[in-house]
C-alpha cells in the first residue's frame, strides 16, 4: 500500500515538536540551511519560494537574504509544522513571509520567483518530479532552484547503511534514500552544481534557469510523474 499525501501530512504533524531532536539524530550539519540559502544567490527585494518549510528553520536565512523589501512564500502540507513556522514568523514580525498549507504540486506563487528552495523535503514527496516541474515553471529566467537534502554516501558504505536508512525513514521522515534528486534537477536545468557534506550524507544541488528556456526539459520528466509514487512511500506503509 502506498503512503498518500495525507499520510505524509499527518506524520509530520506528529513529529513537528521533535525536529530539533531529529536534526541531531540525523547529524544534520549546523550550517547546511544557511549554505543552501546562500546557493540561491538572492538579493534584497527578491521573491523566493520554500517548498517544505517545516517549522521555519530556514526562514531567518531567507529573510536575511531578501530583506524587508523582498518576499518569502513558504508552503508545507503539515498543519503542525506550519503552526510552529507561524509562531516564529510572528515573534520576529516578519510581515513579508506568507505561509500556505497546501500540496506543493498545487501551489502557484503570486509572482515570478527569483529562487526556489526544497528544504529536506524533496525525498518525502510521492510526486516529487511534478512538484519540481511546477516550481521550475514559476522560476524567472536566470533564477535558481536549490535542493538541500540527505542521501546515502557513495561506495560500499551505501549498501551497509541502506537497511538502517530505510528503517529509520519509515519510522520518522518517510523519505526515500533511493531516489536521486540531483539527476532530476539536472534533467530540468540542463546541468547542476552540487556540493556534498558529512562524507556524502548530505548535499546541496543548484540549477539555474536559462535566460531563454526551452520546454523540452519539462516534457522529458512529465511522462514519469505517475511512476514517482514510489518505494519511499510503500516503505512507510509496510
Amino acid at each position: 500500500m502506498d503512503c498518500d499525501r495525507n499520510t505524509v501530512g499527518r506524520r509530520y504533524d506528529r513529529i513537528a515538536g521533535y525536529i530539533p531532536l531529529l536534526d541531531r539524530l540525523f547529524f544534520l550539519p549546523r550550517d547546511l540551511r544557511r549554505r543552501a540559502v546562500g546557493c540561491i544567490g538572492l538579493s534584497r527585494g527578491d521573491s523566493v519560494l520554500e517548498i517544505g518549510c517545516g517549522t521555519g528553520n530556514s526562514l531567518p536565512f531567507l529573510r536575511e537574504a531578501v530583506g524587508p523589501q523582498g518576499h518569502i512564500y513558504a508552503v508545507d502540507i503539515s498543519k503542525g509544522m506550519l503552526r510552529r513556522a507561524g509562531e516564529r514568523r510572528n515573534a520576529n514580525r516578519w510581515h513579508n513571509v506568507d505561509l500556505t498549507e497546501c500540496d506543493a504540486g498545487d501551489y502557484t506563487a503570486p509572482k515570478a520567483l527569483d529562487g526556489v528552495l526544497f528544504s529536506l523535503s524533496y525525498n518525502t514527496m510521492p510526486h516529487h518530479r511534478s512538484v519540481l516541474r511546477r516550481a521550475w515553471q514559476q522560476l524567472r529566467p536566470g533564477g535558481r532552484l536549490v535542493i538541500m537534502d540527505a542521501k546515502l554516501p557513495s561506495g560500499p558504505a551505501a549498501k551497509l547503511l541502506l537497511p538502517f536508512s530505510l528503517w529509520l525513514m519509515k519510522h520518522t521522515m518517510l523519505g526515500n534514500p533511493l531516489i536521486a534528486p540531483w539527476q532530476e534537477l539536472a534533467a530540468v536545468a540542463g546541468g547542476i552544481e552540487m556540493t556534498e557534506f558529512l562524507f556524502g550524507s548530505y548535499y546541496i544541488c543548484r540549477g539555474t534557469k536559462p535566460l531563454i528556456d526551452a520546454d523540452c526539459a519539462d516534457h522529458s520528466i512529465a511522462a514519469n510523474d505517475d511512476a514517482d509514487i514510489d518505494m519511499a512511500h510503500r516503505i512507510a506503509a509496510e
